[in-house]
């Protein structure tokens, strides 16, 4: 577990969830966390695990209210893609999952990247780093 990075999202409809993110391309992480009132997926591989938690019992362990995502955002979530082609194929996915865009995919020539809303008003960023084309000062 060291060196993992774990992000705990709270969440309207579990089941409706967790097919959200594995449509996008997410995976389940089979050997931890799967239950009636959670779910483990695994981003790609580099050790970052998404715990999708219903709203309850997401409050009950954190002690706090859930943030209301239609007046603001808590977190955005910057995912590194190999490709720019990969940044559209994920953005298409996640639209076609029933998520919608708040970004638009844009080139800056060295960065490509969009962004992407799930179904609980969580913001994904997704970016194509060329660092041989950064712009040197």
């Amino acid at each position: 577990m060291a060196g993992q990075v774990w992000i705990n999202l709270p969440v309207k409809d579990l089941n409706k969830s967790k097919s959200f993110f594995t449509e996008i391309g997410f995976s389940l992480n089979e050997g931890f966390g799967n239950a009636d009132d959670q779910a483990s997926l695994v981003i790609g591989d580099k050790n970052v695990i998404l715990m999708l938690f219903p709203e309850s019992t997401f409050q009950k362990f954190t002690g706090n209210n859930i943030s209301d995502t239609t007046k603001g955002t808590e977190v955005l979530f910057s995912i590194g893609a190999e490709s720019k082609e990969e940044v559209d194929e994920m953005v298409s996915k996640a639209v076609k999952a029933g998520g919608t865009i708040y970004g638009q995919p844009h080139d800056q020539g060295w960065m490509y990247g969009a962004g992407f809303v799930d179904l609980d008003g969580h913001r994904w960023n997704l970016l194509y780093m060329d660092m041989s084309q950064f712009p040197v000062k």
